[in-house]
């Protein structure tokens, strides 16, 4: 692998220092990362790969957990036509058929290395053309700031995927399931807003 030429596969060198400071920005203000498939990027070992399945269902955009608890669930009950994937990516039963990815990972460390592995996969360009990433989706793991050097890993992340979303803690999901009732952040607005998807009957606020 040329550490010169991708440089986004490349982890960070974590500090033994807990240090905090405040969230990384969206990538909507930053720009874009890599919008297709790149030659010349190994495979993630075979251990590491996500699963693929069969997907003959229709939907407006397939939310891929790359872990367990990742919040692609959470994201599908919250916007109308769209389906998770079940940990595995969604590959199309009929020719001539895309389906549209988010990836969706916590960040915490372990969920943003398995969202990097997720990112590499998509990039060494195996899945075909039927599956095209529209983006990353990182759900916070906790409440408030995340140390510096998850910063730095998902800023290395976010060079090899498309677009990227940092979405809030909501502590109300955590003691029960999502009320499409309630108030949507207005993260998760952005979000359903740059992939054109209508909020199942959540009212917003600021």
């Amino acid at each position: 692998m040329s550490t010169s030429v991708n440089r986004w596969l490349i982890g960070p060198n974590p500090s033994e220092e807990p240090e905090c400071s405040t969230p990384v920005p969206t990538r909507r203000d930053e720009g874009h990362g890599a919008t297709a498939p790149q030659t010349g990027i190994p495979l993630p070992d075979r251990i590491d790969r996500l699963p693929r399945r069969d997907a003959a269902w229709p939907a407006t955009i397939w939310w891929l957990g790359v872990h367990g608890g990742a919040g692609e669930s959470t994201l599908a009950a919250l916007t109308a036509g769209t389906r998770p994937c079940d940990h595995a990516w969604p590959i199309p039963s009929t020719t001539g058929t895309t389906h549209r990815v988010v990836l969706v990972a916590r960040t915490n460390y372990a969920g943003l290395i398995k969202a990097q592995h997720a990112a590499t996969e998509w990039a060494a360009n195996t899945l075909g053309d039927g599956v095209q990433l529209a983006g990353l989706a990182l759900i916070a793991d906790a409440p408030g700031r995340r140390p510096k050097h998850l910063q730095h890993l998902e800023q290395v992340i976010a060079g090899g995927v498309p677009h990227v979303w940092n979405l809030p803690w909501v502590n109300a999901w955590r003691l029960g399931p999502p009320d499409a009732t309630a108030p949507l952040p207005k993260e998760f607005r952005a979000l359903f807003t740059d992939l054109s998807l209508a909020p199942t009957g959540a009212p917003t606020h600021n």
